[in-house]
């Protein structure tokens, strides 16, 4: 297979013509964020806040010159409408960042949104989240959806952190290349029987992404649009750390069955657990419950137990919060052997007491999942205070 570099997408994308300005949106530094891995393309079109409801058919035209390239199997062009402090975007000969920072200042309306529904044929979505980052929460979504798989269920696992995709490395699944049926929409990723996606298989590895935020929240909504997920049981989606767009994207626009917060026991992070849980809730998200992580140590040599981030902060902070505790997870080396070799300790050693202590975790959390299906629920909403 021929290999598609920058120069010729750069070509491509010379002939794309905005409507508007009678202009290439090449000559216009309308492209930003270009990343290409294995055939697969990525890349923004940034245009005015009041431009961007209009400008969808640009977008497609987009695609359609690049993906005409011999070498490329899927585009990703993200439409995104900001208002910009700088000058104009250009594209970068290393890949994605083109130049940019995180620019949480002068957005306007963000990226435009297509109104179709997402995810229509998956049952059960529930988002894993932190509110900060180190507390082993990639690797508790991981195994939480393994161990939702092991109650026969049709479980699909979705990377939303754009910044820091774990996904691919938990799963092994880093040298993954999605195919693509007809260059427009992708299969998703399979890994130990799970479906999965993650941006982590689209750019290089050790490729930073350096993306505004509506550059961010497009690539999530099409990533979940256009990969063929089927009919699922439930979806697990692995949230990046913290309480920004991101976490508002998503509780906006899927219909969250709920959410789970992991947390280690230690006082800084339940302080931060709480602010997750409590943006969660202003959203009309109902949280399934609290896991504690790293919850305590035993010694492989003397069996001794040690609490090294203190003990039961997880458990008394669900109570104090009137939410359900759901369950303890040792810090123990064979989680993280397991994790960084890409064969999640619950799938990879099924009879360990680890392994175990994910399934009694996924039993409670679709316990949860089903009682709150079973009653009517109202639509998220966004409480500004």
């Amino acid at each position: 297979m021929a290999h598609v570099t920058e120069q010729q997408i750069v070509a491509a994308l010379k002939t794309v013509i905005d409507p508007d300005k009678k202009a290439d949106v090449i000559s216009l530094g309308m492209i930003s964020g270009l990343a290409i891995k294995d055939g697969h393309v990525a890349f923004a079109i940034e245009v005015e806040a009041e431009r961007g409801p209009h400008l969808e058919p640009l977008r497609k035209r987009a695609e359609e010159a690049v993906h005409r390239l011999d070498g490329v199997l899927t585009v990703t062009a993200v439409l995104t409408a900001q208002r910009q402090a700088g000058g104009p975007a250009q594209p970068h000969e290393h890949g994605p960042g083109c130049g940019h920072g995180h620019d949480h200042g002068g957005h306007s309306h963000g990226p435009a949104q297509d109104e179709t529904p997402l995810l229509p044929q998956v049952k059960a979505i529930i988002a894993v989240a932190s509110g900060k980052g180190g507390v082993g929460k990639s690797t508790t979504a991981a195994n939480l959806a393994l161990a939702l798989q092991s109650l026969k269920l049709r479980v699909g696992l979705f990377d939303a952190d754009i910044y820091g995709p774990s996904v691919p490395r938990l799963l092994g699944v880093v040298d993954a290349e999605p195919i693509s049926p007809d260059g427009r929409t992708m299969m998703p990723i399979e890994a130990y029987g799970l479906k999965l996606m993650s941006i982590g298989v689209l750019v290089p590895e050790d490729a930073p992404i350096i993306w505004r935020g509506p550059m961010v929240m497009g690539a999530l909504e099409q990533l979940l649009r256009d990969v063929r997920w089927g009919p699922l049981d439930v979806m697990v989606i692995d949230m990046p750390p913290g309480t920004g767009d991101t976490q508002l994207t998503i509780s906006q626009r899927l219909p969250l069955t709920g959410a789970v917060i992991v947390s280690t026991p230690q006082d800084i992070a339940l302080l931060d657990a709480r602010k997750g849980l409590n943006m969660f809730r202003k959203v009309d998200v109902p949280v399934l419950g609290i896991i504690e992580n790293m919850s305590y140590y035993v010694c492989p040599k003397c069996g001794d137990e040690a609490h090294i981030f203190g003990h039961g902060g997880a458990k008394d902070e669900a109570g104090r919060l009137n939410c359900d505790f759901l369950g303890a997870i040792p810090l123990d080396i064979e989680i993280r052997e397991t994790s960084d070799r890409g064969e999640p300790i619950t799938a990879s050693k099924p009879a360990s007491p680890h392994a175990k202590a994910y399934r009694e975790i996924a039993q409670r959390v679709w316990d949860k999942i089903q009682e709150i299906q079973s009653a009517p629920r109202k639509a998220p909403r966004i409480v500004m205070e």
